[in-house]
């Protein structure tokens, strides 16, 4: 049973984080269509930063949740649930990305 408590701790985490994740994306999306990543302002740098350094910490925070649960008596299931957050994490900036792409116009050549 405590394992299970701790489990749904650490998944209200990853949802957390997912959700910066996608947050991140919906932010990037626009300098990343506009081609000048290497180009922004100190706010972009700040629009874009906190989502993706929260995100990071809360992925981290979930991380070692789950290891309190399953790192020693089921690593296997562990590095599964670890490899499925990066993943869904990922597809969650893809996901922002597309969101914010469905929704502005692309600029004029």
């Amino acid at each position: 049973m405590e394992k299970w408590i701790t489990r749904g701790v650490a998944a209200i985490c990853a949802t957390g984080s997912t959700a910066l994740f996608w947050t991140f994306g919906v932010f990037l999306a626009v300098p990343w269509r506009e081609n000048r990543m290497l180009s922004l302002n100190s706010v972009e740098w700040q629009v874009l930063g906190i989502p993706l350094v929260v995100g990071l910490a809360v992925t981290w925070g979930a991380l070692h949740i789950l290891a309190i649960a399953d790192r020693t008596s089921s690593p296997r299931l562990y590095l599964a649930l670890g490899v499925a957050l990066a993943i869904v994490s990922l597809l969650a900036v893809f996901g922002g990305m597309a969101w914010t792409g469905e929704r502005i116009a692309l600029p004029a050549p």
